[in-house]
């Protein structure tokens, strides 16, 4: 292990120290959410990112360095039939002042070894699209659109909001936008949406969140701010944070929009949330090439963590909201508004896209693009069932 890697490992290990067990000393004012969370308001400088090696004498960039409405958006019957705005559940209890970020505060009982995803990759040749583009890895199932060809500099979308059943503990669903680069084995990743993840957060709550990695997961990166890296601006969103309201099949269709864009100025990744609110960014510092530059991929759709993908008796953790994608109904899950940001630095639909589900018994696709305005994207499925026992 190199010594650069040793100074990294233990810099988390004190920033965990400090913000998982004892984040609540350096909160200015803190915020008990009736859904059981505590929220800290905490000096924007004194944030979890600043103490990444990469990350010395940084000096935040509060705000993008252009304007990123660069869509106008589209309002018609049908799409306000689905795009009901979300909101997180602290806010009904309070809100942190300008100047702070809030933090969720972990639980006593949380592992350091819970802030990663499962260190557990595989690549099946038959399951790869491109060559070195990771699609496939072991114990994780996916249901996703797929593009990749070009520079890529950013990727949005509008996804409905549910509440999955997660089966075990150690297991999980998401919905997520994910910008990729890298060999499969070896690939760098940040990502965001929604998850239900018990092993994170302790709880089956849709929760709002983003992960980073540089290496594949396999010594680097971490759900939300449990380890230095993403620097947070914003003094409105927890990242963590429970979302509310969530969709219901006989209820009002709840969605969230993402946006992660990169700033040709400074090199970071910003992140927007619900098409106004700059939450914060990845400096290109904590990228080694690869997304220091570019991405190589962009994927819109669901993915389930579960130990036995492609064995018997297989998981019932859901993904979407556990039902099969029906288009008419779009019961599921959902997006619209899929984009990606180029070199000309449009929003625009990709020119190519592939549907690709890992376990399709399990979980299915279903890629609208034809003889309709706005291309939709249905994933998911109940896991276990007559056709994936």
């Amino acid at each position: 292990m190199s010594f650069k890697l040793i100074v990294i490992l233990l810099l988390e290990l004190i920033t965990f120290a400090i913000f998982a067990w004892g984040g609540n000393t350096l909160a200015i004012k803190s915020i008990q959410s009736e859904d059981g969370d505590v929220i800290d308001c905490v000096d924007i400088f004194k944030q979890p990112a600043l103490y990444h090696p990469a990350l010395k004498n940084h000096k935040i960039q509060m705000t993008p360095s252009y304007n990123t409405m660069m869509e106008p958006t589209k309002t018609n019957d049908q799409e306000k039939s689905y795009k009901y705005v979300t909101t997180q559940t602290w806010h009904k209890s309070g809100s942190c002042p300008k100047g702070t970020i809030p933090i969720r505060r972990t639980q006593n009982n949380y592992k350091k070894d819970h802030i990663k995803k499962p260190n557990f990759f595989h690549l099946d040749k038959r399951l790869r699209i491109k060559e070195d583009i990771n699609l496939a890895q072991k114990n994780h199932s996916l249901a996703i659109l797929h593009t990749e060809g070009i520079r890529y500099m950013g990727g949005k979308t509008d996804m409905k909001t549910w509440n999955p059943h997660v089966e075990e503990d150690d297991e999980y669903s998401t919905s997520r936008l994910a910008l990729m680069s890298g060999a499969y084995n070896d690939y760098q990743d940040i990502e965001s949406g929604w998850a239900v993840n018990p092993r994170v957060y302790g709880d089956r709550q849709t929760r709002f969140f983003t992960y980073w990695t540089n290496d594949g997961s396999r010594e680097t990166g971490c759900f939300d701010l449990t380890c230095p890296g993403f620097v947070q601006t914003s003094h409105e969103i927890a990242l963590g944070a429970a979302i509310y309201p969530i969709s219901t099949q006989n209820g009002l269709p709840y969605s969230i929009s993402v946006f992660i864009f990169k700033d040709l100025n400074t090199s970071n990744w910003w992140l927007q949330y619900g098409g106004s609110i700059n939450i914060g960014y990845w400096p290109s510092k904590i990228f080694e090439g690869g997304l220091g530059i570019h991405a190589q991929t962009v994927q819109w759709g669901g993915e389930v963590y579960i130990k036995n993908v492609g064995k018997h008796p297989h998981t019932k953790t859901q993904m979407g909201s556990g039902a099969f994608p029906v288009y008419i109904s779009a019961n599921t899950g959902f997006m619209k508004n899929m984009r990606i940001l180029d070199n000309s630095m449009e929003l625009r639909f990709p020119q190519y896209v592939d549907a690709y589900s890992q376990e399709y018994d399990c979980y299915k696709t279903q890629y609208m693009g034809d003889y309709i305005e706005e291309p939709e994207f249905h994933f998911g499925g109940p896991g276990r069932n007559p056709l994936c026992p």
